[in-house]
Formats: structure tokens, sequence, C-alpha cells
């Protein structure tokens, strides 16, 4: 006999949304099956958060569900109960009520059985997504108690925590950013179980460690995220070089706030929903000071090319959870250049100006911002550079060069590297400010190609 549900009145929304997800369950109701929302969409409504998707559970197979809404558009998941659906611009995915066989491979059942709403409940991950609501009555139906965890602000895994995390070790990062990204305490056994099993988390793919990895940093907590990733072994089954920066001390004329895990650490709490590169590169920056720390016979210690090297480490890291190379590529120009901040008062205008033209700069004017305000606290630099972006048009930053290859070309120089080094120079002078127009340019190129 199934356990009796608490159930609890809730109004949704009246959004394009849930009228289209209230469409198909009608449907599936009329046809004569039960159909529920189900899972976060049903938590995100009690915590008054919006709507991202909404995923519908009913007791109609997946043959069924074909019968009664013929717009499904993917059947991949069919033999675990799952399917797709449209209506109208949106896309639901409908489940079958199941129970889960065993999980060999901690990620997918080996096997599913069909079954009523209570068991669907039961082998869900936590008790504040094993909620599910009825549109036709408007109540939400608990047989999980996880309406008083959502009051209580508990994560908390429904049954034993270590059946749950060993059926898929991807929970135990779900469990971390869950509790972030709602600002919630992981209940207690359910922390315990997460930190003995953390290390099981090594088996899984990378690029889905990669997903809940940016949810994580990219959230509205990322502080939080850090600290549980940290706590919980997490970051040392995936990113252990990220526990290599802690102890490794830091000159304290510079950075008073302490060692270099320390100073990533108070760097993360000035995010907020950050961009991924910005939150990568606060994370790897100094990655590589663990390898290149040193003490001069004066006693002060330093990281000579950790930028350089930290960029390469970024790029292996990164690499092994799967990002894209656009994303590698932006943090490790972010990385590589984070020095290169202090030479800013120094630059002639060109290098200045082909300093903040780079496709990440607004990027790494923020990481250096953070950076500074997490160590020595000096934002001089960072007001300059402020000053002379607002003073700049984005054209005079970086104008399209007066003069081209083929025009050197004409002018009797053949290709190869001359030519490529006197149109760097003429460009050079260009964003100086000494050639105004096409024909002082050329006029330029005549005499510095008869030189050459």
């Amino acid at each position: 006999m199934s356990p009796t549900p608490e159930t609890y009145p809730l109004n949704l929304p009246h959004s394009a949304l849930v009228q289209s997800a209230t469409a198909l369950a009608a449907q599936l109701t009329a046809a004569g099956h039960s159909a529920y929302f189900a899972g976060g969409c049903v938590r995100d409504a009690l915590l008054g958060r919006p709507e991202k998707d909404i995923d519908i559970a009913t007791s109609a197979t997946p043959d069924q569900v074909q019968a009664v809404l013929p717009r499904v558009t993917d059947l991949q998941g069919k033999t675990f109960g799952v399917v797709r659906v449209a209506h109208h611009d949106h896309v639901f995915e409908i489940a079958t009520f199941r129970k889960d066989g065993d999980y060999k491979d901690g990620r997918r059942p080996d096997s599913v059985t069909y079954t009523d709403a209570a068991e669907d409940a039961f082998r869900r991950d936590f008790t504040i997504n094993g909620l599910f609501y009825d549109p036709r009555s408007h109540q939400v139906i608990d047989y999980v108690q996880g309406r008083p965890d959502l009051e209580k602000r508990i994560l908390r895994c429904i049954g034993r925590p270590q059946d749950r995390f060993r059926e898929d070790q991807l929970r135990l990062f779900r469990a971390v950013r869950f509790a972030a990204e709602l600002d919630f305490t992981i209940e207690s056994s359910t922390w315990q179980a997460l930190c003995e099993m953390a290390a099981t988390s090594r088996h899984l793919a990378p690029e889905r460690v990669r997903d809940e990895l940016v949810k994580c940093l990219t959230g509205s907590h990322p502080l939080k995220a850090f600290d549980l990733l940290d706590a919980s072994g997490l970051f040392l089954a995936c990113i252990p070089e990220v526990e290599a920066m802690k102890g490794v001390a830091q000159p304290p004329q510079f950075h008073p706030e302490g060692d270099v895990f320390t100073h990533v650490r108070l760097m993360i709490g000035h995010l907020q929903s950050p961009g991924l590169i910005l939150a990568l590169s606060v994370l790897l920056h100094d990655i590589a000071k663990p390898d290149t720390y040193s003490v001069d016979p004066d006693g002060r210690i330093r990281f000579n090319g950790h930028e350089t090297l930290g960029a390469a480490k970024a790029e292996k890291i990164l690499q092994r959870l799967r990002f894209s190379n656009e994303i590698i590529d932006g943090v490790k120009a972010c990385i590589a250049n984070h020095m290169a901040f202090k030479d800013v008062p120094h630059m002639r205008v060109s290098t200045l100006k082909k300093f903040m033209a780079r496709p990440h700069f607004d990027t790494e004017l923020e990481l250096h911002r953070i950076d500074c305000t997490c160590s020595h606290g000096l934002l001089d630099i960072h007001a300059l550079l402020l000053e002379k972006l607002a003073s700049y048009s984005r054209e005079e930053i970086k104008p399209k060069p007066l003069v081209n290859g083929n025009d050197l070309q004409k002018l009797g120089l053949p290709p190869g590297k001359k030519l490529g080094a006197l149109l760097g120079r003429l460009y050079d002078e260009q964003l100086e400010g000494k050639l105004a127009g096409y024909e002082e340019a050329l006029a330029r190129a005549r005499e510095l190609v008869a030189e050459f």
C-alpha cells in the first residue's frame, strides 16, 4: 500500500510555460492517466523562484504518452520511461512513474519498473526535489517531507544518503550546487555520506563534473559552493591542484591576507553570478604559485613566471574537464596577462591601446580589480584604466589599419618578416596618433621601405 502524502495548496503563476504544461497534463488526465508537475519546478514555485522549465511525471507509459500527445520530439530516454514533447514554444520532459533497478555504472539504472507516484518520489535524490504538483487540484503532493525541509532550508537525501549517492555519484556535486544556489544547509547524515564518498566522484565522466562545477561557480553563491567543494573533498577529487595552494605563503607586504588558497577564496567571495571565464580565471589564476615558489636571499617570497606556467596548467585542467576551446583560450589569456597590469603606468600609448584591445580585456580588468582588492588593496591602476577607457572610443583603441600588406608590396617590399615588422611599426605609429590618414600613412610607409 502506498503511503498517504501530505498535500498543500499552491497557485502557480499563469505564465505561458505553466499554461502549456497544464494543457499537456490535462490531455493525459483526460485519457485516464495521472499527470503531475515534478521536481525542481515545484520546489522553485514553493520558494517563490521563477520557473525555468517544467517536468511532468505520469502513470502513462511512453507508448501511451505518444498515443495521447503526438508531438513527441525525442525518444532517446524511452528505455528509462522518458520522452520529450513539444507544445507551442516549449519542450517538456514527460517521465513515467518508475522504480529504478541497480545502478552498476554509478549513473543510470540497469532497468526501470513502472510503478506509482509514491515509489517514483522515493527513488529521487533530495526531499526538496521529490515533490509533485497536481495542476487540476492546485495541490502539492509530498510523499517525502520535502516541504518541511524547504521551510527549514535543509538539503536532505531521500532515504539512505549512501544509497542515493552510490546510484549516481553526480548527486555529490548536485548536493553542493543546490545547497549553494538555494543557500541551504546540508543535513548532517547527507553531509557525512557526501564527505565519505567524495573520492568516488573520480569515476564520473568529466563532462558531467564540468557542468556541475559551472553551475556552482557561476551561481548566486560561488563562495558557499567553493567552501563545500573544498570541505567535502570534491575539489581534491576533481581539481587536486586547488588543494596544492593551501599553506603556500605569500609576501606579506603584497598579500597580508595569507596564503595562496586564502587569497583565491577571498576573490571567489567577490563573485556573484559571474561569467564563466571570470569565475574560472579567479579560481585558477594563481594555480602555479606552488610550483614557482622561491625565496630571495633577503627573504622575499617570489613566484617568478607563475602567470605563464599558470596559463599552461589551467589549460590542462580545463582540457581534462572537457571545456570548450573558446573558454580555455579566454581563461588562459586572463591568467597569462594578470601580472602585466603593473606595467600599465609605464606603457606607451600604442602598447596600452593594444593591451586594452584584447578580446577578454573587460574580464581581465575585473580579475585585476578583485585580485588587488583581496591582496594589497591598491586600485590606482584599475582607476587609471577606467579613465583611459572613458577617454578613448572603441575605434581609437582598435582602429582599422590605415595601410595593409598589399600597399607595402606595391611599394616594392616582398612578403615576409620585414613586411610584417613594418606593418606593426606603422600600426603603432597610427595608435600613437602620428598618422592622420591613408595618404600620410602611405608616405610614412615609403620612408620606412626605403630604410629597409
